[in-house]
């Protein structure tokens, strides 16, 4: 792909995550973007801002110039009877999936890949933080939107950058990175993958993309399955440890060793162990780029986190609101642990929309089993997203395994207020990857006026 000879570039499935960075990057590069997503954003808002076309009814009259693109994007959660698609490649358009464009932009930096089932976003949103900081961001695409910035795509005249290595649909594979940080290599996506053996190979096969295995950075809980790389964590194997920890006004201090050496008085204003993990590996990183460990304190104290991870959205005395992206029972689990850590005489009542009815039915125990660490259960129906029904996978099936005598199947928010109105002193979570985040707004209203 040819950056230079393109001029009109068309995305089916715009307004997803990964999709909106890519045309917010060719926006930038003076080129015309036209797209399409079912869902009205405020992603697909602010892109219309930025200068892209946008419609929400898949509708071949609806493209102006239609003629004249030199290329459509598409993601695969976009349906195969999308008429769109079906005319692009019935008249012979050149078509790529996101994963592939994302690869041919990846040839054109020094890019660090953050791969992994969990901790992918806030990873990448530091390490494109401290690029940012020290003037050293070509172009870093985030898989949510940083609080710094507002904005998915972190863009400057560097030679570096930072890329979210995504393992559905084996869409890292693509990718061609100069560093990877492995951040976890927990069973997930077992409807492409089929068994955690699987899911293992992948992420080792993705490892073999770089010759320098110095250059290669993992995550202490995964670095026996590797030779030669780097890795982090609070062990003093570690290349780079995190040690000293202590919490301080709803934020970690720390210190660091690195190369026998001990760096003092870090800071990081996001609760939760696994978040010291990521920071911890952004930290190595940047450090193994040459960054300066001034540059990176600084970095941290200034950085804000990312939309819906951890996301702290009311927080009085007896009345705390958190909205996080949390999907997999691993990350509900870690998620429940940094709120009993920061907050632990608190109730806890958590509001979860399950994500896909295959990673339902795939971690039915597991999710059972994380969920029954709550004090209080509002369970919302599957988001099924790209999927269609599984026969005998509802939340109602969930629900029964929870084991939790405070419990509840909601399809409303009103439901929701009814119950909480006689709630008193506690922590409230809204848990989910799908559409739950079209809660929030409303549910802090309703908490404010509480």
């Amino acid at each position: 792909m040819n950056v230079e000879k393109l001029s009109k570039i068309h995305f089916i499935g715009i307004g997803g995550i990964g999709m909106s960075a890519l045309a917010s990057y060719f926006i930038s590069k003076k080129l015309k973007v036209s797209g399409y997503d079912k869902i009205l954003s405020p992603i697909t808002e602010k892109l219309k801002k930025e200068g892209a076309t946008i419609f929400h009814n898949d509708e071949l009259t609806l493209i102006d110039n239609i003629e004249k693109i030199d290329l459509v994007v598409y993601t695969p959660a976009i349906d195969d009877d999308n008429n769109q698609l079906k005319y692009f490649y019935k008249n012979n358009y050149k078509i790529l999936k996101r994963s592939d464009v994302l690869g041919d932009i990846s040839n054109l930096y020094r890019t660090i890949a953050v791969a992994g089932t969990h901790g992918k976003t806030t990873t990448s949103s530091i390490i494109a933080h401290i690029l940012k900081v020290s003037k050293k961001q070509g172009a870093c695409f985030i898989g949510g939107v940083t609080s710094n910035y507002e904005s998915n795509l972190i863009l400057g005249k560097g030679n570096l950058s930072v890329m979210e290595a995504d393992e559905f649909d084996q869409s890292f594979l693509k990718l061609n990175p100069d560093t990877i940080i492995l951040t976890s290599m927990d069973a997930d996506h077992l409807d492409v993958y089929k068994s955690e053996e699987n899911v293992q190979k992948n992420y080792i096969e993705f490892t073999k993309k770089i010759k320098n295995k110095r250059k290669l950075i993992v995550e202490e809980s995964i670095h026996s399955l590797f030779q030669n790389n780097l890795s982090y964590g609070f062990s003093d194997f570690n290349d780079l440890q995190i040690l000293n920890i202590i919490i301080n006004n709803g934020y970690y201090d720390f210190d660091i060793k690195y190369k026998n050496e001990v760096f003092k008085d870090f800071s990081l204003k996001m609760p939760g162990k696994y978040n010291l993990l990521n920071t911890a590996g952004a930290i190595l990183s940047t450090l193994e780029l040459g960054i300066s460990i001034n540059k990176i304190k600084d970095a941290l104290n200034s950085y804000k986190g990312v939309k819906r991870r951890f996301e702290l959205h009311l927080n009085k005395p007896k009345l705390v609101y958190i909205d996080d992206y949390a999907h997999h029972p691993n990350e509900i689990r870690a998620l429940l642990d940094a709120v009993k850590e920061f907050y632990p005489s608190k109730k806890i009542i958590g509001i979860f929309q399950p994500h896909l009815f295959s990673r339902t039915k795939d971690f039915l125990k597991d999710f059972a089993k994380s969920l029954s660490d709550l004090d209080h259960l509002f369970l919302l129906p599957i988001y099924p997203a790209r999927e269609k029904p599984i026969k005998g996978v509802t939340s109602s099936v969930l629900l029964d395994l929870v084991k939790l005598n405070n419990k509840k199947l909601i399809k409303s928010k009103s439901e929701l207020f009814t119950d909480l109105d006689n709630e008193e002193d506690f922590i409230l979570l809204t848990i989910g990857a799908g559409d739950i985040d079209l809660w929030v707004n409303d549910i802090f209203k309703y908490l404010y006026s509480k």
